[in-house]
């Protein structure tokens, strides 16, 4: 109709990168409750299910001739079992199934979130915060417990100047505390911010004088994409083994 201005989606793109994140429940359209099964639920179940199947079902023949599940499951297994033994040492080896199922359920969820039309759960703050205060809580039990109160020596810098040691602890001491947000914001912050630039770069896909560019931006950024799945995850685990080593031998 002449003289009617255009609306803001005619004038131009409209899209929201942020929406790929938004919990939804599965069934129906109300308020998300804390009982409610939302789209996160369900990604992190077929997580659970994707780990069962190769650690579980892929491995259980144990053939010679290894298939591909198990072919994965053995990698996986040998590359997480070296990378405890090698950082934390050999008497963290006993933490070892915990380190393992924290690596391959994070890098799971990392690889199912690239699949079209999923969720990435570890893009969610209340997903890593839970895995990230898990390490924690686990790692300062077990000090206390493996070594009492000389686990509080890991604060003490006794290599420093008299005078420098109580502002050293305090400083220790407070980033001790700073680590599961640490933890828990590195891969939630990585894994969202590559999920919105391909959304991002998915909704200029739609102009016909940018879409060549577009497309190749959203390969090359997927590509990236792969591999930050499994980098955030390594990163994970490995600050897990050297949080734990800490735990294990406070004074070295």
């Amino acid at each position: 109709m002449a003289g009617t201005a255009p609306s803001s989606e005619d004038a131009g793109l409209v899209f929201h990168p942020m929406d790929q994140f938004i919990v939804k429940p599965l069934f129906g359209d109300g308020p998300v409750q804390w009982y409610t099964v939302t789209n996160v639920t369900l990604w992190l179940i077929l997580a659970i299910v994707v780990v069962t199947a190769i650690m579980v079902f892929g491995t259980r023949g144990r053939a010679v001739v290894p298939s591909r599940s198990q072919s994965i499951g053995e990698l996986a297994y040998g590359f997480v079992y070296k990378m405890v033994e090698d950082v934390a040492g050999k008497d963290a080896v006993g933490f070892f199934p915990y380190i393992m199922t924290l690596f391959m359920f994070i890098v799971s969820a990392n690889f199912l979130g690239l699949l079209p039309m999923s969720f990435t759960t570890t893009s969610h703050f209340a997903v890593t915060v839970v895995l990230a205060m898990a390490v924690f809580l686990t790692v300062t039990i077990v000090g206390f417990v493996k070594n009492g109160a000389g686990f509080l020596g890991l604060f003490w810098v006794s290599s420093a100047p008299a005078a420098l040691r109580p502002i050293l602890a305090i400083i220790e001491l407070i980033s001790y505390f700073v680590r599961p947000v640490s933890h828990s914001i590195r891969l939630a912050g990585n894994v969202m911010a590559g999920h919105a630039v391909i959304k991002v770069f998915a909704g200029f896909a739609a102009v016909a004088v940018i879409s060549p560019v577009s497309v190749v931006a959203i390969s090359a950024m997927y590509g990236l994409e792969i591999l930050v799945a499994f980098i955030q995850a390594y990163v994970f685990t490995i600050l897990t083994c050297v949080y734990l080593k800490d735990a294990l031998h406070p004074s070295h």
